[in-house]
Formats: C-alpha cells, structure tokens, sequence
C-alpha cells in the first residue's frame, strides 16, 4: 500500500476508535455515577430529602481543641453552620444568594467575600451534586482506578461551572466516597492540597452516612469532623438561613 494512503488508513481508524471510545467513556463515568447514588441510598431516597440537620463536634487538631456543631442543609440551596469556640458563638449562613458571617465578639453581621461565599454554595447543593449535576453546570470525568491505604478505588473528578475540581476516590467493594481531594486556601494565602477521609458509614433511614471526616491539608492532619445525629425532614423554616 502507498505510504499516504497507508497513514490515512491508519488515521482513519483512529478515528473511528476514538468515536467508539467516546460513548464507553461517557457510559463508564455515568454507571459509576448511578452505582454510588444506589450506594449512597439511592434516587429515590436521596431525592425526599429536603433538609437536614447535622450535630456532632469538630476537633482542631493542631490546636488541641474540640468544639460542638450544628448544620444545617435546605434544599435546594440553604446551608447554615453552627460552631462554639472558648464561649463565642460562630454562626455561618448562605440564604441562596449572599453569604453571612457573626463576629463572634461583637456579634456583627458581615458578608463573606466571593471567594469564600464559593465553598458554602457548593455545600449548600446537598445532594443535587449527585442527582441533577447538569443543572448546575457540574461534570464528572471518570479517570480509571487508584490502591488507597490498600484499597481499590474508582476515581471520578467532579468540576464546578466556576473551574473549582473535586477528586472523589470511591471504595470499589461499596461505591461510597472514601476519599475527597481538592485545593484549599492555605493560611499563608496561596493555594495548598486538602483531603477529606469518610468512614464510619452508618444507615440513617435509607442511606449511608459518613460518621467520621478526616481533614488533612499540605499532607498533615488538620481536623476531625465527628458525627453524632443525623435528622432529615424537620421542617426548616427559611428564616433559620436569614442572619440580621
């Protein structure tokens, strides 16, 4: 075969490969998608909750400290957190537009600035990540399987309309995140890699819940998260998202 029409061959199957791998792909990261939200407790479960209310306490680890916690999640874009430290109340809410903050001495409301305002919108999607991610701008690319701490996982990468991605490490024997990486605001200001460890798993109605988070930043453990109840459904009033 002449040489030119040899590479067209070739380039003309290469196409056609790349057109048959192109749906695999999309098919393999939607499977893996659906297979955690069954894990998770499923759409339908997922789906009815429409708020919840979290407590447990924080420890700071490098500090020595534990304090108490309350969260509160509306859908479908409330969130509100609660955290006491040495007498002070912190109080941190996102009302589905602007972000507030207490001064915890002075009791003075202020406005969160954008960049922090983007993490509390994200948490305040509960779990239309999972259940409606085209709605709002968010994909997921599955990047193949990783050994972490000896096990296997499936890893999707979750990107946000605004660039912001979040690497979810999926326990292969469950389909539950076991592990969450992303980039954080270091305290010097710049930009430092933060991990996030779920385990503790434990059913509340329907689905699966993390009881215990691990935050690592810059490689180092930097504080634990420790759930105590988990309550969906009590009827949160809009006005609990509202500070004045």
């Amino acid at each position: 075969m002449h040489p030119k029409k040899s590479r067209l061959v070739f380039l003309l199957f290469l196409l056609v490969l790349g057109l048959n791998i192109l749906p695999l792909r999309a098919q393999a990261e939607k499977d893996i998608l659906e297979k955690m939200i069954t894990a998770m407790g499923g759409r339908e479960a997922l789906a009815g909750i429409k708020d919840t209310k979290t407590t447990g306490t924080v420890e700071i680890v490098q500090m020595g400290m534990t304090t108490p916690m309350t969260i509160y999640q509306k859908e479908p874009n409330k969130f509100r957190m609660e955290i006491e430290v040495m007498g002070y109340s912190i109080i941190q809410v996102f009302d589905g537009q602007k972000a507030r903050i207490t001064n915890p001495q002075t009791g003075e409301v202020m406005e969160l600035p954008a960049e922090q305002t983007k993490g509390m919108v994200k948490q305040a999607l509960g779990n239309q990540v999972w259940l409606d991610p085209a709605k709002h701008g968010i994909t997921y690319t599955y990047k193949g399987e990783e050994t972490v701490d000896g096990k296997k996982c499936y890893v999707l990468e979750q990107k946000f309309k605004d660039g912001d991605v979040t690497t979810i490490y999926l326990e292969a024997t469950t389909y539950l995140p076991y592990l969450t990486r992303t980039k954080a605001a270091s305290q010097s200001g710049g930009e430092v890699e933060a991990e996030t460890k779920l385990t503790d798993y434990r059913k509340v109605g329907q689905t699966m819940v993390p009881f215990l988070m691990t935050m690592n930043q810059g490689g180092t453990e930097y504080s634990r998260m420790t759930i105590s109840e988990v309550v969906y459904n009590s009827g949160l009033e809009d006005s609990l998202f509202v500070l004045k």
